[in-house]
């Protein structure tokens, strides 16, 4: 869907509660079955709504789930990020994507869409998962009749999985109406849900290929089977796997999904292990040469003057000046088109325009034709260095007027506000295309051209619908500390 160039943003909650009475999988004795469901309006404009939905489960865990509601002033899915959805007249059903099917006792889940309306936009008044209707508590099913000798499922209270995981990042910007539509990480899920594959190795002897995933469900990635899999031998990164359910996956730009320059070469897979909440896991290490790539217009990511934010964690280590190790929005032709093409972040020691101050290395905004400090050509006051082994760069732009660029030391702080302001002359309004480059410049690596020049290293990032509040951008930083990247 194109987002409105003009929002109308609400503060208001919104929200219908339910749970269930009955069984939510196939009943099991005595099962104690309940859930409640949170609808929340996040945003509204003329014709046009974003919204966040929030599954609870109150009863026994469940196995893939369907939650049902009806519309009833003729509102319209647009959008939906984090499940699949069909709608027929007034009646949606909305179902699990593979990596959030699984809801434990007490656990939860979220999905959020956009929708169209007319006239008015009332919020549904009944839900139904997987065929119960909810109504927030939870009672004791009877006993099938026909299974005497089943034992008795645990209560929800005796469960140890019963309190809910913390907040990770895209659950926390979609908690704020700004729903992640690409996550990329090589070290943890970004989604407390998220029980999927992070990224892809191949080994050189045999060029056999592993997927990567996470030890558990939200959790940190599993090094040892990259470790078992590259034993004896070299692995590289072919692909960096998108979380958000929307297939934005990077693949390197030279591998048959994005043809390259002869130069154009994956990552090697192993050349920096750290340690993230006390659990082993590898960066994507870039150097001059490698590049990920991937064409998002039609899948979610903004395009053209719709607002968007975005983060990233690397490295104030391992960078130097070539261009542009860059996270973000960029041109789906590969060619540097306009101002106002890219909107991503850029973290390096290249002073694009001069008159710099220090060696930084500095978060910039590449916005194409130029990496800006700030709003002009000129050097920004206000600009610092990150020199940490861990960094927190952070960029978010309107699309017509507004950008603002922040950075922190991901290992404690808070974020630090390095611009916020107009955007550049001649960058009014933006011209997004909706592509997503890591490692590289917007104009890099496509057949007949240039390699990448830059350095960098990647360990997490994800980019939004919509201009993130600072709140959000806050809790953001708060949960990369609470990671522990040692």
């Amino acid at each position: 869907m194109k987002v409105p160039r003009l929002r109308f943003w609400l503060a208001t909650g919104l929200v219908a509660v339910a749970g269930a009475i009955g069984a939510l999988t196939a009943p099991a004795a005595h099962a104690a079955t309940g859930c409640r469901v949170d609808y929340s309006v996040t945003n509204q404009w003329p014709g046009g709504f974003g919204t966040n939905v929030s599954v609870t489960n109150l009863g026994d865990p469940i196995n893939g789930w369907k939650l049902t509601w009806s519309f009833s002033a003729g509102q319209t899915i647009t959008q939906l990020w984090n499940g699949t959805y069909t709608q027929s007249g007034s009646q949606v059903t909305v179902t699990n994507v593979d990596y959030n099917g699984s809801i434990p006792s007490g656990g939860s889940t979220s999905f959020g869409f956009n929708g169209a309306f007319n006239g008015s936009n009332p919020v549904p008044t009944s839900f139904a998962l997987n065929g119960v209707t909810c109504t927030g508590g939870v009672t004791a099913s009877p006993s099938p009749s026909t299974s005497p000798s089943t034992s008795p499922s645990p209560s929800p209270s005796a469960s140890p999985s019963s309190t809910p995981m913390a907040s990770k990042p895209c659950d926390i910007y979609a908690a704020g109406g700004t729903p992640c539509v690409a996550a990329h990480s090589t070290t943890r899920a970004l989604y407390n849900a998220y029980n999927g594959n992070l990224y892809q190795v191949r080994r050189s002897s045999d060029s056999a290929t592993r997927n990567i995933g996470v030890l558990t469900q939200g959790g940190a990635a599993n090094a040892a089977a990259q470790d078992s899999f590259c034993a004896g031998t070299t692995c590289v990164i072919t692909v960096v796997y998108d979380q958000s359910g929307r297939g934005n996956d990077l693949w390197y730009q030279g591998s048959s999904v994005v043809p390259g320059s002869p130069q154009s070469k994956p990552a090697t897979a192993t050349t920096e292990s750290l340690s993230v909440g006390g659990n082993k896991a590898y960066s994507l290490y870039i150097n001059p040469g490698n590049s990920y790539w991937r064409d998002g217009h039609l899948t979610g990511v903004p395009t053209g003057t719709a607002p968007e934010g975005m983060y990233m964690v690397t490295s104030g280590t391992h960078v130097n000046s070539g261009c542009c190790f860059d996270y973000g929005n960029s041109e789906t032709t590969r060619k540097a088109d306009a101002a106002g093409a890219m909107d991503a972040i850029y973290f390096g020691t290249s002073c694009w325009f001069g008159g710099c101050s220090g060696s930084g290395p500095w978060v910039q905004a590449d916005l194409e034709w130029g990496l800006y400090p700030g709003g002009s050509q000129s050097w920004n006051p206000n600009q610092r260095a990150f020199t940490s082994k861990f960094v927190t760069a952070t960029l978010k732009n309107n699309g017509t007027s507004r950008f603002a660029i922040k950075g922190s030391n991901a290992q404690s702080g808070t974020l630090y506000t390095l611009y916020d302001g107009a955007l550049p002359p001649g960058y009014s309004p933006m011209k997004k295309q909706g592509a997503i480059v890591l490692g590289s410049g917007g104009d890099c690596c496509k057949p007949g051209g240039g390699a990448n020049l830059s350095a960098g290293t990647f360990y997490e990032g994800a980019m939004v619908a919509g201009y993130p509040s600072d709140a959000t951008e806050n809790a953001v930083q708060a949960d990369v500390v609470a990671a522990g990247y040692r």
